[in-house]
Protein backbone atom coordinates (compact mmCIF):
# COMPACT_ATOMS: atom_id res chain seq x y z
CA UNK A 1 0.00 0.00 0.00
CA UNK A 2 1.90 3.10 -0.42
CA UNK A 3 -1.32 5.09 0.98
CA UNK A 4 -4.32 4.47 3.76
CA UNK A 5 -7.36 2.97 1.55
CA UNK A 6 -5.13 3.18 -1.57
CA UNK A 7 -2.89 0.25 -3.07
CA UNK A 8 -0.63 1.37 -6.36
CA UNK A 9 -3.78 -0.53 -8.49
CA UNK A 10 -6.71 -0.18 -6.35
CA UNK A 11 -8.87 1.37 -3.96
CA UNK A 12 -10.77 0.05 -1.02
CA UNK A 13 -14.42 1.19 -0.83
CA UNK A 14 -15.95 1.14 2.79
CA UNK A 15 -19.90 1.10 3.31
CA UNK A 16 -21.18 0.36 6.52
CA UNK A 17 -17.75 -0.39 7.94
CA UNK A 18 -17.08 -2.95 5.13
CA UNK A 19 -14.13 -2.08 3.23
CA UNK A 20 -13.89 -3.94 0.13
CA UNK A 21 -11.28 -3.62 -2.45
CA UNK A 22 -11.29 -3.00 -6.01
CA UNK A 23 -7.74 -3.45 -7.50
CA UNK A 24 -7.45 -2.12 -11.72
CA UNK A 25 -4.58 -1.79 -14.01
CA UNK A 26 -6.37 1.00 -15.74
CA UNK A 27 -5.41 4.43 -14.23
CA UNK A 28 -8.42 6.59 -15.46
CA UNK A 29 -10.84 4.03 -14.56
CA UNK A 30 -9.38 3.87 -10.74
CA UNK A 31 -9.54 7.95 -10.86
CA UNK A 32 -13.34 7.46 -12.02
CA UNK A 33 -13.92 5.07 -8.86
CA UNK A 34 -12.32 7.98 -6.17
CA UNK A 35 -14.55 10.40 -7.95
CA UNK A 36 -17.63 7.95 -7.59
CA UNK A 37 -17.02 7.24 -4.30
CA UNK A 38 -15.66 9.95 -2.95
CA UNK A 39 -16.46 9.84 1.24
CA UNK A 40 -16.24 6.34 1.35
CA UNK A 41 -12.93 5.63 0.62
CA UNK A 42 -11.81 3.34 3.51
CA UNK A 43 -8.87 3.79 5.86
CA UNK A 44 -8.20 0.14 6.19
CA UNK A 45 -4.87 -1.03 4.48
CA UNK A 46 -5.94 -4.67 4.84
CA UNK A 47 -9.33 -4.94 3.68
CA UNK A 48 -11.45 -8.65 3.99
CA UNK A 49 -12.67 -8.25 0.46
CA UNK A 50 -11.20 -8.00 -2.87
CA UNK A 51 -12.27 -7.75 -6.37
CA UNK A 52 -9.96 -7.44 -9.25
CA UNK A 53 -11.58 -5.67 -12.09
CA UNK A 54 -10.76 -6.12 -16.15
CA UNK A 55 -12.05 -3.78 -18.12
CA UNK A 56 -12.62 -6.13 -21.29
CA UNK A 57 -15.88 -6.48 -22.90
CA UNK A 58 -17.41 -9.20 -21.33
CA UNK A 59 -18.65 -12.31 -22.85
CA UNK A 60 -20.88 -14.69 -24.35
CA UNK A 61 -24.21 -14.50 -23.79
CA UNK A 62 -24.16 -11.79 -21.49
CA UNK A 63 -23.41 -9.18 -23.65
CA UNK A 64 -27.21 -9.15 -24.64
CA UNK A 65 -29.26 -7.37 -22.65
CA UNK A 66 -30.36 -8.91 -19.22
CA UNK A 67 -31.90 -8.90 -15.99
CA UNK A 68 -29.32 -9.94 -13.26
CA UNK A 69 -28.81 -13.19 -11.98
CA UNK A 70 -26.80 -14.06 -8.77
CA UNK A 71 -26.54 -17.91 -8.02
CA UNK A 72 -23.94 -19.89 -5.90
CA UNK A 73 -21.80 -22.31 -8.41
CA UNK A 74 -19.37 -24.81 -6.59
CA UNK A 75 -18.89 -23.18 -3.71
CA UNK A 76 -18.21 -19.39 -5.19
CA UNK A 77 -20.76 -16.87 -6.24
CA UNK A 78 -21.60 -15.83 -9.92
CA UNK A 79 -22.94 -12.05 -10.52
CA UNK A 80 -24.07 -11.57 -14.30
CA UNK A 81 -26.12 -8.79 -16.08
CA UNK A 82 -25.82 -7.43 -19.69
CA UNK A 83 -22.61 -4.95 -18.60
CA UNK A 84 -20.52 -7.75 -16.32
CA UNK A 85 -19.65 -10.68 -15.33
CA UNK A 86 -18.36 -11.51 -11.89
CA UNK A 87 -17.36 -14.79 -9.44
CA UNK A 88 -16.62 -14.44 -5.59
CA UNK A 89 -15.51 -16.69 -3.57
CA UNK A 90 -16.96 -15.53 0.09
CA UNK A 91 -14.47 -18.11 1.75
CA UNK A 92 -11.41 -16.47 0.35
CA UNK A 93 -12.82 -13.02 0.16
CA UNK A 94 -11.50 -12.68 -3.84
CA UNK A 95 -13.25 -12.56 -6.61
CA UNK A 96 -13.12 -11.05 -10.35
CA UNK A 97 -15.12 -8.59 -12.70
CA UNK A 98 -15.23 -8.23 -16.08
CA UNK A 99 -17.59 -5.48 -17.14
CA UNK A 100 -17.92 -2.57 -19.54
CA UNK A 101 -16.31 0.30 -18.24
CA UNK A 102 -18.85 2.64 -16.34
CA UNK A 103 -19.56 3.34 -12.95
CA UNK A 104 -22.97 1.41 -12.75
CA UNK A 105 -22.15 -2.08 -13.69
CA UNK A 106 -19.60 -1.77 -10.28
CA UNK A 107 -22.19 -0.04 -8.65
CA UNK A 108 -24.46 -3.43 -8.92
CA UNK A 109 -21.21 -5.56 -8.07
CA UNK A 110 -21.03 -3.69 -4.65
CA UNK A 111 -24.53 -3.65 -4.03
CA UNK A 112 -25.08 -7.04 -4.77
CA UNK A 113 -22.17 -8.44 -2.36
CA UNK A 114 -23.21 -6.34 0.62
CA UNK A 115 -26.80 -7.56 0.09
CA UNK A 116 -24.69 -11.24 0.44
CA UNK A 117 -22.92 -10.36 3.74
CA UNK A 118 -25.48 -8.50 5.40
CA UNK A 119 -27.70 -11.54 4.76
CA UNK A 120 -25.96 -13.55 7.49
CA UNK A 121 -25.82 -10.65 9.71
CA UNK A 122 -29.23 -9.85 10.02
CA UNK A 123 -29.27 -6.62 7.89
CA UNK A 124 -30.11 -5.80 4.30
CA UNK A 125 -30.00 -3.08 1.98
CA UNK A 126 -33.49 -1.17 1.59
CA UNK A 127 -34.95 0.38 -1.36
CA UNK A 128 -35.53 3.67 0.93
CA UNK A 129 -34.65 6.96 1.90
CA UNK A 130 -32.51 7.73 5.15
CA UNK A 131 -31.37 10.41 7.29
CA UNK A 132 -29.93 11.34 10.79
CA UNK A 133 -31.43 14.06 12.66
CA UNK A 134 -30.65 15.07 16.19
CA UNK A 135 -28.51 11.63 16.68
CA UNK A 136 -31.02 9.42 15.43
CA UNK A 137 -31.59 7.79 11.48
CA UNK A 138 -35.32 7.39 10.14
CA UNK A 139 -35.95 5.37 6.66
CA UNK A 140 -38.85 6.45 4.52
CA UNK A 141 -39.66 3.69 2.07
CA UNK A 142 -42.37 2.56 -0.07
CA UNK A 143 -43.23 2.03 -4.16
CA UNK A 144 -41.77 3.98 -6.59
CA UNK A 145 -43.07 7.44 -6.72
CA UNK A 146 -44.23 7.40 -3.38
CA UNK A 147 -42.35 10.38 -2.29
CA UNK A 148 -38.73 9.44 -1.39
CA UNK A 149 -36.70 11.97 -3.31
CA UNK A 150 -39.30 14.66 -2.58
CA UNK A 151 -39.60 14.03 1.11
CA UNK A 152 -35.30 13.96 0.84
CA UNK A 153 -35.45 17.16 -1.31
CA UNK A 154 -37.70 18.83 1.28
CA UNK A 155 -35.65 18.31 4.41
CA UNK A 156 -33.96 21.19 6.71
CA UNK A 157 -30.40 22.05 7.33
CA UNK A 158 -30.40 20.02 10.36
CA UNK A 159 -31.21 16.75 8.64
CA UNK A 160 -27.58 14.92 7.25
CA UNK A 161 -28.89 12.67 3.95
CA UNK A 162 -27.65 8.87 3.94
CA UNK A 163 -29.48 8.57 0.87
CA UNK A 164 -32.02 9.25 -1.53
CA UNK A 165 -32.11 5.52 -2.34
CA UNK A 166 -30.72 2.74 -1.29
CA UNK A 167 -30.27 2.36 2.43
CA UNK A 168 -27.97 0.42 4.29
CA UNK A 169 -29.57 -1.37 7.69
CA UNK A 170 -26.73 -3.12 9.49
CA UNK A 171 -27.62 -5.22 12.99
CA UNK A 172 -25.48 -4.41 16.02
CA UNK A 173 -26.58 -6.66 18.98
CA UNK A 174 -30.02 -5.61 19.11
CA UNK A 175 -29.82 -2.52 17.86
CA UNK A 176 -30.18 -1.23 13.64
CA UNK A 177 -28.26 1.74 12.29
CA UNK A 178 -28.45 2.82 9.34
CA UNK A 179 -25.24 3.98 6.96
CA UNK A 180 -24.53 6.47 4.24
CA UNK A 181 -23.99 4.70 1.16
CA UNK A 182 -22.85 6.62 -1.89
CA UNK A 183 -25.49 4.77 -3.85
CA UNK A 184 -27.92 7.94 -5.27
CA UNK A 185 -31.41 8.40 -6.66
CA UNK A 186 -33.37 11.18 -8.46
CA UNK A 187 -31.07 13.81 -6.49
CA UNK A 188 -27.94 12.04 -7.88
CA UNK A 189 -25.91 13.01 -4.48
CA UNK A 190 -23.69 10.92 -2.67
CA UNK A 191 -24.70 10.03 1.06
CA UNK A 192 -22.84 11.19 3.77
CA UNK A 193 -20.78 8.07 5.42
CA UNK A 194 -22.64 8.44 8.67
CA UNK A 195 -24.36 6.21 10.79
CA UNK A 196 -27.27 6.30 13.54
CA UNK A 197 -29.20 3.93 16.12
CA UNK A 198 -32.60 3.49 13.35
CA UNK A 199 -35.64 5.45 15.79
CA UNK A 200 -38.45 5.05 13.09
CA UNK A 201 -39.02 3.73 9.31
CA UNK A 202 -41.93 5.45 7.69
CA UNK A 203 -44.38 3.90 5.06
CA UNK A 204 -44.62 6.92 2.75
CA UNK A 205 -47.99 7.50 0.98
CA UNK A 206 -48.64 11.41 -0.73
CA UNK A 207 -51.58 12.55 0.63
CA UNK A 208 -53.42 16.49 0.63
CA UNK A 209 -52.02 17.04 4.74
CA UNK A 210 -49.70 15.57 6.73
CA UNK A 211 -50.10 12.74 9.13
CA UNK A 212 -49.12 9.84 11.12
CA UNK A 213 -51.09 6.71 11.03
CA UNK A 214 -50.29 3.04 13.04
CA UNK A 215 -50.54 0.49 10.70
CA UNK A 216 -50.37 -3.34 11.77
CA UNK A 217 -47.19 -5.44 12.09
CA UNK A 218 -48.41 -7.63 9.34
CA UNK A 219 -48.60 -4.90 7.18
CA UNK A 220 -45.47 -3.37 7.99
CA UNK A 221 -43.43 -6.70 7.67
CA UNK A 222 -44.82 -7.24 4.12
CA UNK A 223 -43.84 -3.33 3.13
CA UNK A 224 -40.66 -3.90 4.53
CA UNK A 225 -39.71 -6.98 2.33
CA UNK A 226 -41.57 -5.42 -0.52
CA UNK A 227 -38.74 -3.07 -0.44
CA UNK A 228 -35.39 -5.00 0.39
CA UNK A 229 -32.85 -5.49 -2.45
CA UNK A 230 -31.88 -9.22 -2.76
CA UNK A 231 -31.04 -10.57 -5.57
CA UNK A 232 -29.55 -14.26 -4.54
CA UNK A 233 -31.72 -17.38 -6.09
CA UNK A 234 -30.68 -19.01 -2.70
CA UNK A 235 -33.23 -20.32 -0.72
CA UNK A 236 -31.58 -20.30 2.41
CA UNK A 237 -30.03 -16.79 2.95
CA UNK A 238 -33.90 -15.65 1.31
CA UNK A 239 -35.30 -17.13 4.65
CA UNK A 240 -32.56 -15.98 6.59
CA UNK A 241 -33.62 -12.27 5.02
CA UNK A 242 -37.12 -12.82 5.79
CA UNK A 243 -36.05 -14.02 9.34
CA UNK A 244 -34.25 -10.50 9.87
CA UNK A 245 -37.26 -8.69 8.04
CA UNK A 246 -39.42 -9.84 10.86
CA UNK A 247 -37.02 -9.37 14.14
CA UNK A 248 -36.41 -5.83 12.37
CA UNK A 249 -40.00 -4.67 12.48
CA UNK A 250 -40.26 -6.47 16.26
CA UNK A 251 -37.85 -3.78 17.31
CA UNK A 252 -38.15 -1.04 15.21
CA UNK A 253 -41.19 1.33 15.16
CA UNK A 254 -43.25 1.36 11.68
CA UNK A 255 -45.39 3.69 10.94
CA UNK A 256 -47.47 5.14 7.70
CA UNK A 257 -46.43 8.52 6.83
CA UNK A 258 -48.67 10.72 4.76
CA UNK A 259 -47.68 13.92 3.28
CA UNK A 260 -48.23 16.69 1.13
CA UNK A 261 -44.94 17.92 -0.55
CA UNK A 262 -44.28 20.88 2.08
CA UNK A 263 -41.20 21.37 4.12
CA UNK A 264 -43.95 21.08 7.24
CA UNK A 265 -43.68 17.52 7.50
CA UNK A 266 -40.36 17.78 9.01
CA UNK A 267 -42.11 19.10 11.92
CA UNK A 268 -43.33 16.00 12.64
CA UNK A 269 -40.12 13.74 12.39
CA UNK A 270 -37.26 14.13 15.31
Amino acid sequence: MDEIGHSRDGISIEIGEMPILLRTGDASFRRMLEDRYAGFIGNSSLPQFQFDIDLSEPVGEIQAEKDVEVRMEDGGWLFERGDFSAQWDPQLGRGHVSQTPNPYAIDSVLRIVHTLILARKGGFLLHAASVIRNGKAFLFTGVSGAGKTTISRLAPDDVALLTDEVSYVRRVGDIYQACGTPFAGELAKVGENRSAPISTVFLLEKGADNKLEDVDPSVAIRSVMRNILFFADDSELVKMVFRSACEFVERVPVRRLVFAPDQRVWEMIS
